[in-house]
């Protein structure tokens, strides 16, 4: 709607995993390296940590964009609140590429020999799967993260057979430190962080020169604000600054004060109180 305006080829702010707009913080850098550690030398698990809306899930999958073909299947599972019979069945069809499995507790064996049976099949073939569990920290009980600690001592010649990324909540890193046997199985554990003021503005005009933008649009006072007011949230600079280039828009703006951001703030923050 507003593209045309503002001379962009497309919307900055979307909150969509286009790999075009992601832009790494420090935090982000430093889970990506430690991750590709784990998966590249091939260990059993990782944890992945952060608040709500900190780009958890993009990292994820940026991370499985940058890895080399020996590095497959890669398999995220964005299902968490699964009982551990449709957890199971579910990873096996997926690994499959066949609908299979039955989620019935006689079924639960029939699930886990198609996933070791194919994860060593994979081995056979120099490769080594990566399976990503994503909201990881919504997993109805213990006993789905017992399955994957399960999962992760699968072997081929002492070697596991696939890397589980699990990627939520900080609150997952406290359940994960009451099961000492699967924390042990961990390579490395990353928190994700907010963002700085700086780097909320490298966040901003980076959105911004992926998008096409040839100009000024936000004053450096409007992001200090857009930070400020956000917490350097990135789904919520997001979803300010999406606003604040939609009403820009509607009134004709040359640019976007920091004036016009506070009162984009106060607008949204009625909006979503209603």
């Amino acid at each position: 709607m507003y593209q045309a305006y503002w001379q962009l080829a497309a919307k900055p702010f979307e909150p969509f995993g286009d790999p075009r707009f992601y832009y790494p913080s420090d935090s982000q850098q430093g889970a990506i390296l430690k991750l590709r550690y784990a998966i590249e030398n091939r260990r059993q698990g990782a944890v992945l940590a952060g608040g709500c809306g900190l780009g958890k899930t993009m990292l994820a999958q940026a991370i499985l964009r940058q890895l080399s073909d020996s590095f497959a299947p890669r398999v995220q599972l964005v299902f968490p609140q699964f009982s551990t019979g449709e957890l199971l069945a579910y990873l096996a069809d997926q690994l499959t590429g066949s609908r299979l499995s039955s989620t019935s507790p006689a079924a639960l064996d029939a699930s886990l020999s198609r996933i070791e049976t194919r994860l060593i099949e994979n081995a056979k073939s120099q490769k080594h799967a990566v399976i990503v569990v994503d909201e990881a920290h919504l997993l109805r009980d213990t006993s789905a993260l017992e399955t994957i600690r399960l999962l992760m001592n699968l072997e081929y010649h002492s070697q596991p057979l696939a890397t589980f990324i699990l990627v939520g909540q900080t609150s997952l890193l406290l359940a994960i430190e009451q099961m000492p046997d699967l924390e042990e199985r961990l390579a490395v554990k990353c928190l994700v962080r907010r963002f700085s003021l700086a780097e909320t503005m490298a966040y901003v005009q980076h959105r911004l020169s992926a998008a096409g933008c040839q100009r000024a649009i936000f004053e450096d006072e409007a992001i200090e604000s857009v930070h400020h007011l956000t917490q350097g949230i990135p789904r919520r600079i997001n979803r300010l600054c999406d606003l604040a280039l939609l009403v820009g828009f509607a009134e004709e703006l040359p640019a976007i004060s920091a004036e016009h951001i506070e009162s984009v703030s106060t607008e949204l923050a009625s909006a979503i109180a209603e």
